[in-house]
């Protein structure tokens, strides 16, 4: 699932991948569009807080994993 985050400032896209995660239990692998540079480092903490895996991708892309 591709979450477009592109615009938003953080902490929008950490908003936005969570609501994603929590509407979409189902789905185990996540894709983050995001062009804002505060993202990968919220994203990193966002997962070490929360227990999911993420890899930063050609800018603007992330992937998510529960």
């Amino acid at each position: 699932m591709i979450i477009n985050s592109l615009g938003k400032r953080c902490p929008q896209p950490i908003i936005d991948i969570a609501r994603a995660l929590a509407a979409n239990v189902e789905i185990s692998e996540f894709e983050l569009l995001s062009d804002d540079p505060a993202t990968w480092p919220d994203l990193q903490a966002w997962a070490r807080m929360t227990g999911h895996r993420v890899e930063q991708k050609e800018s603007p892309r992330y992937l998510i994993w529960r």
